[in-house]
């Protein structure tokens, strides 16, 4: 299970410390690692200040927290991005300093790996950039780059996970970029090149399932959320691969089940998209046992390996002591 922890702002959910979070977490993002300008590609990460956090732990104990999160197996991230972190690498040199600054904060906090969770206007295609195989747009190509170069740096157990929107990812079934007339929105599917280039040394896709407009699903129908089925066809995409932009003729392969996650919100508060622990437990079902499924029946088959879930956020879990979403997680998975 994989969650975001509120390290760097307060956001209406209370002050979670590093050491206080629960066992049933194997992955924590720290939220977030945010840029100096969008085009710097200088990612900084600052901790919650005491004025806006209350309680918040001094550098040197969520340093000592991290380790004893790690030394139980868990992974603890820099996650970059988020909804006011806009990321744009335009050029060589902003990618070379988002290496480094981001080797930094690793290095600093002796973390596991990097979570990509590029939102907004981060990533988008230039126009006749149409082959997500081959893409030419430099703020794809310079994170591709700048991805790679910070896997071989810190090697083989270098956890890389990324978070994408619905829109940049399952919307490439339909449109990719600004389409081959132009007018369509850059932004469409334009994660579809970096998941695909980092495929290989991608440990985790966990596509936010929420905040979400309708989809369309390898079924042609629309998909909202609310359900279980909202779930399952957005990861069977994945899970089965499409073609894009309805091309036959370019699919997007399919990813292995053991790299893929959930995300979902996890209480009303967290985001658009929430649904209760009975429907994520159906999603559940008929991903991986084909049972218990609604109007919308896997095209990839029953996938037991499928990895687990991400919610927004660890916080809004704690949020009121009741912890819904990690509670039924565990009572699923044990």
């Amino acid at each position: 299970m994989v969650g975001y922890l509120h390290a760097s702002f307060a956001n209406g959910a209370g002050y979670t410390k590093v050491a206080d979070i629960p066992d049933s977490w194997d992955v924590i993002n720290l939220s977030f690692g945010e840029p100096t300008s969008v085009t710097s590609g200088d990612i900084r990460f600052n901790r919650c200040p005491a004025t806006e956090c209350a309680g918040v732990e001094s550098d040197a104990d969520f340093k000592a927290a991290i380790a004893a999160k790690q030394a139980k197996g868990k992974k603890v991230l820099i996650s970059i991005g988020g909804q006011n972190g806009q990321v744009q690498l335009t050029t060589t040199a902003a990618r070379d300093t988002f290496v480094s600054s981001v080797s930094a904060i690793i290095d600093k906090w002796g973390l596991n790996g990097l979570d990509i969770d590029f939102e907004g206007h981060s990533l988008s295609l230039n126009t006749g950039d149409t082959d997500f195989k081959n893409p030419t747009s430099p703020v794809v190509v310079n994170l591709i780059s700048a991805l790679k170069t910070l896997k071989a740096k810190y090697g083989q157990n270098f956890v890389l996970t990324m978070a994408p929107e619905t829109f940049f990812v399952q919307l490439g079934y339909q449109y990719y970029g600004s389409g081959p007339w132009g007018g369509q929105d850059p932004r469409a599917g334009a994660y579809l090149p970096v998941i695909h280039a980092m495929r290989n040394d991608l440990t985790l896709l966990h596509v936010q399932d929420y905040n979400s407009g309708s989809i369309m699903g390898l079924d042609n129908q629309y998909h909202s959320m609310g359900g279980a089925d909202f779930h399952v066809a957005m990861t069977d995409m994945l899970l089965k691969g499409f073609p894009v932009a309805g091309n036959t003729a370019n699919m997007f392969p399919p990813l292995a089940a053991s790299q893929l996650a959930i995300g979902m919100p996890a209480t009303t508060n967290a985001g658009n998209g929430y649904v209760g622990p009975a429907e994520v437990n159906k999603a559940l079902d008929c991903l991986t046992k084909l049972t218990n499924c609604g109007t919308y029946v896997p095209r990839s088959g029953a996938q037991p390996n499928l990895r687990g879930l991400m919610t927004w956020s660890i916080n809004w879990d704690q949020y009121n002591g009741t912890r819904e979403f990690s509670k039924n997680f565990d009572s699923y998975w044990p």
